[in-house]
């Protein structure tokens, strides 16, 4: 295991016990088994190991959910594969999950505050994208509702697996919520959210990445990765980055050759924008 993967695995244990304000660099790394100089090696600070580890997670997520928005053939089931893919993460990264919930309004680092801003606001991006494509110009006045409803669908019930351990049947679980989010999206007339204050509260959030920070990310993620189809998808797609040759179906599947792979998971989001695929 890489050094750096070590120290993130120990220390979302340690945050998920203590939270990321009671919990030392120094408990770190006596979880690792290392010195300090060598955690200074993998990264410069706390913080920027939270913001590591912030970006490994919601990557993976965020990513996931853009591509079964873009992906799902069938509209009927988009809604319920939707729920049942988050919940299912959730449930995969219970820690990581339970602490960035009661953590993040604890935030007084800007960079921290920013971070969790940026992906807060793709999951918008993903869900208005899920709900245009289920309700259409239909719901176009009340969307921002619908939009705020689902969110608070996903923290409100992900707290029952969460915080209270309960067993849950998860298709009951994605059914009902399918049924309310239909049944708002249906009946809702009056709208609150408008885009005026959606304006507000995104203020502007740099999201274009450039062809330099792509090859940057994937010459960092081929140095993570051992010998493998993904190692080979990712140099073509860094060939082609650099020298573009090939077709639009050749990149798209070369991208589903990584898209599963734990540390691809967000060069391929990025790759799958930055070719509007």
């Amino acid at each position: 295991m890489l050094k750096r993967q070590l120290i993130m695995e120990k220390a979302l244990e340690l945050f998920a016990k203590q939270g990321f304000e009671a919990t030392s660099v120094q408990q770190i790394t006596e979880q690792c088994g290392i010195s300090k100089g060598a955690f200074y090696l993998s990264f410069k600070s706390k913080d920027e190991l939270i913001l590591a580890l912030i970006d490994h997670f919601m990557a993976q997520i965020i990513s996931d959910v853009d591509h079964l928005v873009k992906n799902t053939i069938k509209s009927e089931k988009l809604l319920y594969e939707f729920y049942f893919l988050t919940f299912s993460s959730f449930q995969k990264h219970t820690d990581f999950a339970k602490i960035l919930i009661t953590e993040q309004s604890q935030f007084v680092n800007k960079e921290l505050l920013l971070k969790t801003k940026y992906y807060d606001h793709l999951i918008d991006k993903n869900i208005l994208s899920l709900i245009d494509r289920l309700y259409g110009e239909e719901r176009i006045s009340t969307k921002y509702d619908l939009l705020y409803s689902i969110k608070g669908f996903m923290r409100t019930y992900s707290e029952l697996f969460l915080f209270y351990k309960l067993p849950i049947d998860m298709d009951l679980l994605c059914k009902s919520l399918v049924e309310k989010t239909n049944l708002l999206a249906r009946q809702t007339t009056i709208p609150f959210i408008n885009q005026e204050l959606i304006d507000i509260l995104n203020c502007p959030i740099h999201e274009e990445v450039s062809k330099e920070q792509l090859l940057k990310t994937i010459e960092q993620k081929l140095e993570e990765i051992e010998e493998s189809i993904e190692k080979e998808s990712l140099q073509l797609l860094k060939q082609h980055l650099t020298n573009p040759s090939l077709s639009p179906a050749i990149v798209k599947g070369l991208l589903e050759n990584i898209r599963n792979h734990p540390h691809c998971k967000w060069i391929t989001y990025q790759l799958r924008n930055y070719y509007q695929l």
